[in-house]
């Protein structure tokens, strides 16, 4: 009969807001450290007294040297970890899931695609393909939000534009704005897409991520070259309460991140 692990403490040795309800949080263990993880794959965080819940990694190495996560309050319990404070405590499980392929994508060009806080688990995608330039050909870095408020990582996206192709369009622009306004596709044509030489990785709501793998393909892209990470309701990690069931996947545990041909015809099929 296999058991749960139970969760280490992990204190919060910092906080950046984000947005208006996002925040990042730098997490660095409190006694005993769980094993690395990898671009892509997630913890289940547990704020005391509150419940659990699976957050991406958001970066490997902080400037206090732990796991980064981002969180957006849309819940009980992810309002409870966007509440905390320096020196507060959290209880983490992990490293679960699959992460993202960039093996497959060494000699490659990469293009990172993002809607809204998907650019969260595609974060230490950017910094591993920066951190080794000679590996990878070109880096494409297009992003998606609704307001230009809603943009996460504003500093760190203004600093990649200086060594990748970097793109933001808004659902709605504000006061100032001079962007370019429309759907993350819509950006698709100021990147130069070479087809037989390109890995798209792909994070956002699912309507997001379907026209953009569509999109991709629409343009001479095999599926096989297409990742996205997938965000149905993972409760337990470990693939036994079957929430989280996509077809013969369990999400949990088979992904979050998948290529686009094994999963096209399933994300047709509406989350319940």
């Amino acid at each position: 009969m296999s058991t749960v692990t139970p969760p280490l403490p992990y204190r919060v040795a910092e906080t950046r807001t984000e947005t208006a309800d996002t925040r990042s949080l730098e997490l660095v263990p409190a006694g005993r450290e769980l094993p690395p993880f990898a671009p892509g794959q997630y913890a289940m965080i547990y704020a005391f007294g509150v419940g659990e819940v699976p957050i991406s990694v958001s970066a490997l190495h902080g400037p206090y040297g732990g796991l980064v996560h981002t969180v957006r309050a849309v819940g009980a319990v992810s309002t409870a970890l966007h509440d905390l404070r320096p020196g507060d405590t959290v209880g983490l499980r992990g490293p679960f899931g699959t992460g993202w392929d960039l093996d497959a994508a060494v000699g490659q060009d990469v293009l990172v695609i993002a809607g809204g806080i998907g650019l969260a688990p595609l974060r230490p995608v950017v910094h591993a393909v920066l951190d080794r330039p000679d590996a990878y050909g070109r880096l494409g870095i297009l992003v998606g939000t609704r307001t230009p408020g809603d943009l996460i990582y504003q500093e760190d996206v203004e600093r990649w534009r200086g060594r990748a192709e970097v793109g933001v369009t808004v659902d709605r622009p504000g006061p100032g704005w001079q962007g370019p306004v429309g759907v993350v596709t819509t950006l698709l044509d100021a990147f130069a897409l070479r087809s037989d030489r390109t890995h798209a990785l792909v994070c956002g709501p699912e309507v997001m991520m379907r026209h953009t793998a569509r999109a991709l393909m629409g343009r001479g892209l095999a599926a096989q070259r297409v990742q996205v990470s997938l965000e149905r309701n993972m409760r337990c990690a470990t693939g036994h309460c079957g929430h989280c069931q996509l077809g013969p996947l369990l999400v949990c545990r088979d992904g979050p991140v998948v290529g686009y041909d094994r999963v096209e015809r399933l994300l047709a099929v509406r989350e319940l």
